[in-house]
């Protein structure tokens, strides 16, 4: 956690703050919307101050953040340079938590299963039709796996758990680099869609045979398996908070991603990270905002609420399984939002 010496000062200045408190809305992201929505309450409760998050999609999310038509917007996709420039150019990402992508199923009997980065890409391309295929039964030797179609459940909107997805199968296929790519919003080989990671929940849960993947706290909260995927080390490791604190220390080490931190650009991607112990499908999520902000009300109230988030907001991430930053990056992203100007 920041030293503690931060943290009440900055309790200080929210309640000190109270009777100023305003509105703020946002919308984006359904990858963190389960601990936004935990931060909200508390910070309401906390300072008075009302922030209204509506979890729409990466994509929803930087459409509207663009248009002015919210206050912030949530991704866990990174807007490109075009997509800054065209929504005024002063736009700064704050990575508020990380979060492991599961790929989850539904087996009935099956527990346990196990995919490597090849058997995972020919699935989502559609190339293995069957749950007995031989190369997924290689993999789970003594598994009783059925004769059964296999169905793929993915997002319908623009996502950035698609993007986080899809970052890392084409990382690891060539065949899905070639073939799909990487993005928010990809043409999809074969499957069924569903919008935001709650509806695609709901399709693996309700289609026996489904496999795809969500944000591993929806996993749980539907009670659905999840799969051990084989990381650059060699090892099967299942979604938790240790494998995506791991693997976020792995791809931290790294001179490129300690060069962007130290320009102060937090779009990083951890996916298939170095590390035994690291899960290979992680991904960080960001709340966008704008380098200068005119009204000084919001202004001051936004600051406050990305503050509150990165020092005592950031204790109540491992209840929801998201991992919380590294106390290293924290500090930076202080930084990052004390920059903010009020105009």
């Amino acid at each position: 956690m920041i030293k503690k010496t931060v943290a009440i000062v900055i309790s200080l200045v929210l309640i000190a703050g109270a009777a100023l408190a305003v509105s703020l809305n946002g919308a984006g992201a359904t990858f963190p919307y389960p601990i936004y929505v935990k931060w909200n309450k508390m910070f309401a409760d906390k300072t008075g101050t009302q922030v209204n998050y509506q979890g729409i999609g990466s994509g929803g999310g930087i459409r509207q953040f663009a248009a002015k038509i919210t206050d912030f917007g949530g991704s866990d996709a990174p807007m490109t340079e075009k997509q800054m420039s065209d929504a005024g150019g002063d736009i700064l990402h704050i990575p508020t938590v990380m979060g492991a992508v599961a790929v989850s199923y539904n087996l009935p009997g099956v527990k346990g299963l196990r995919l490597d980065q090849d058997t995972l890409g020919r699935i989502f391309l559609g190339r293995i039709k069957k749950w007995d295929d031989p190369a997924i039964a290689a993999l789970n030797p003594g598994a009783d796996l059925p004769s059964k179609s296999v169905l793929i459940a993915h997002r319908s909107d623009g996502s950035g758990t698609t993007h986080i997805f899809t970052s890392y199968l084409a990382k690891v296929s060539t065949a899905w680099a070639a073939e799909v790519g990487a993005g928010s919003a990809v043409s999809w080989p074969t499957g069924i869609g569903g919008k935001g990671n709650a509806g695609v929940a709901g399709v693996i849960k309700g289609n026996e045979g489904a496999i795809g993947y969500v944000e591993l706290s929806y996993a749980i909260s539907n009670d659905l398996p999840v799969v051990s995927l084989k990381n650059r080390s060699g090892k099967y490791v299942k979604p938790s908070i240790a494998s995506t604190t791991a693997a976020a220390d792995g791809a931290l080490g790294s001179s490129k991603l300690a060069k962007q931190i130290a320009a102060g650009d937090f779009r990083l991607d951890l996916t298939n990270a170095p590390g035994k112990d690291s899960y290979p499908i992680v991904g960080m999520t960001w709340i966008l905002v704008r380098q200068k902000l005119a009204d000084a009300e919001k202004g001051n109230a936004l600051k406050n609420y990305l503050k509150w988030a990165l020092t005592e907001g950031q204790q109540y991430a491992g209840s929801l399984l998201y991992a919380p930053l590294p106390e290293s990056m924290a500090d930076k992203v202080l930084r990052l939002i004390n920059s903010i100007e009020i105009e």
